[in-house]
């Protein structure tokens, strides 16, 4: 399908803009010309130790000018990344190098202990620190001039929500047609600066790599959440756009307090589910223009993104599909649903996996008549705005009725004293499965779970509201700050008394 050929990404982006600053880390700026002169060297080096073209090769690596070079030396030799996250175990990611028959893995000279179990599990691995790489010898590298848009550039393993998590193939012609739904959807405009402060181990932060290589845009690139730098870069860097989650925009609007964001930021692209009212809200009020999305690992970043003028008119929508791309909901029975009825999303666009690596079968199963089958729940409006309900693994029935956590977190969410919220279920001998929530509240205020159930009430059909609700400290979330509801289940399961 993407057999078209195009010029190495970073070669030619060199080639064009030599002199424009491509990365911003900490104090140091990179331009596009030198991040291909270090990418070409280490490219040379990893050469030297038996990289190769098409090999699956881990990478362990944290936010930083060196992991953005090593991840470009492994594009410029056709080397295919398989990129983790690094807040694993040592058996986790044993299994995914496993499964990836990855034959070398790059990891951080800070996860010294994770190399030598993984090591000790995998002893025909061949395992090297950054350090190792970088002072090895430099050889003259084979470059990848000219790359096929069906060539595989990364692999990202999913969550693995159900069963044992599957790498997602990312091709070439994947990232380049997700930097184009982007920029017809957001424009580009010189000038532009994407902050990243999301993990580049996810499609989240990767794709903000692929985007400034393709459009010649800067990056400022953080190593970890700092609300105040955040702020200081958005003013000092001259930034544009920032990726957030909701509990990172949350921060970021109360930090600000009476301040403002300055005239040249154009937006906050908002994923990992619907934002909660308040916070859209206090983001009209502070002039932050606020792009909700909907997208995954196999769809490249975004497919579906609502533009600032509808946040609050069509409140809870994730948007419309991007320019490339095509969404449909699909009911049980196979057919296309009609507006406003729940069904399954299924996505279509050159921007989606062509399948999951060494997993004929589960791409088959996934891939119906060209459409991928997301496991989403959601529903289009008669305009076309899709609604996202859940993930079908997290819905909830209860005596034959379909409840959706999205639904009454966001509904909790709405109480002033409530400042993130986990919806779950635990079992129950006579409805199946009854709602349970999890809440964190807004500077330690003292809420009772009687307080919050009479809210819910008034917001939610009686066989939706919370059987009961368990304060606590933090909800588990992953690196891109994304709600894990199979830990709150497991938490139910244990039995754990939450504080």
């Amino acid at each position: 399908m993407q057999n078209e050929m195009m010029p190495n990404f970073l070669k030619k982006r060199a080639f064009l803009t030599p002199a424009r600053p491509a990365i911003y880390f900490q104090d140091e700026v990179v331009t596009f010309k030198q991040l291909y002169q270090r990418s070409y060297q280490v490219a040379g080096k990893l050469q030297g130790v038996g990289f190769q073209k098409d090999q699956y090769v881990g990478v362990l690596l944290k936010n930083n000018i060196d992991t953005v070079v090593i991840l470009f030396a492994l594009q410029l030799l056709g080397v295919r990344s398989v990129i983790l996250n690094n807040r694993l175990s040592p058996s986790e990611l044993s299994w995914q190098l496993n499964d990836s028959k990855a034959v070398s893995l790059i990891l951080d000279d800070s996860f010294f202990e994770t190399k030598s179990i993984i090591k000790k599990r995998i002893p025909s691995l061949k395992t090297l620190t950054k350090d190792d790489v970088f002072s090895s010898v430099t050889h003259l590298p084979n470059i990848i001039e000219e790359i096929s848009l069906s060539d595989i550039c990364t692999i990202m393993y999913t969550s693995g929500t159900t069963g044992n998590p599957k790498g997602v193939i990312q091709t070439y012609g994947n990232h380049w047609w997700s930097s184009v739904g982007s920029a017809l959807n957001l424009g580009f405009m010189e000038g532009d600066c994407w902050l990243c402060n999301v993990p580049l181990f996810h499609i989240s932060g990767y794709s903000i790599l692929m985007r400034s290589v393709i459009y010649g845009m800067p990056i400022v690139l953080h190593d970890h959440f700092d609300v105040e730098r955040i702020i200081a870069d958005i003013n000092d860097k001259r930034v544009t756009i920032m990726s957030v989650v909701g509990t990172t925009l949350t921060r970021i609007v109360e930090a600000l307090q009476e301040r403002r964001l300055p005239k040249q930021f154009r937006c906050m692209l908002l994923g990992g589910g619907p934002a909660p009212l308040p916070l859209l809200q206090a983001c009209v009020e502070k002039d932050i223009p606020v792009f909700q999305t909907y997208g995954m690992t196999e769809s490249s970043s975004q497919i579906v993104t609502l533009a600032p003028e509808y946040s609050l008119t069509r409140l809870g929508s994730a948007g419309k599909p991007l320019f490339p791309s095509q969404i449909q909901i699909v009911t049980e029975d196979g057919n296309v649903a009609l507006p406003d009825i729940p069904g399954e999303i299924v996505i279509k666009g050159p921007n989606v996996t062509p399948g999951y690596l060494f997993r004929p079968e589960v791409s088959k199963e996934k891939f119906r008549n060209g459409w991928f089958h997301t496991g989403d729940i959601g529903y289009q409006d008669e305009e076309g705005f899709l609604y996202v309900l859940d993930r079908r693994s997290d819905l909830i029935i209860s005596g034959g009725e379909n409840i959706y956590p999205a639904e009454i977190e966001a509904a909790l969410l709405s109480h002033p004293d409530v400042s993130e919220a986990g919806v779950t279920h635990a079992e129950d001998a006579e409805w199946g499965q009854i709602p349970i929530a999890f809440i964190v509240t807004r500077n330690g205020a003292n809420l009772l779970g009687e307080e919050l159930k009479r809210f819910c009430q008034q917001k939610l059909a009686k066989y939706k509201v919370p059987k009961a609700f368990y304060f606590t400290k933090e909800l588990p979330r992953n690196a891109s700050k994304k709600l894990l509801r199979r830990e709150l289940r497991e938490w139910i399961k244990e039995g754990i008394t939450i504080d």
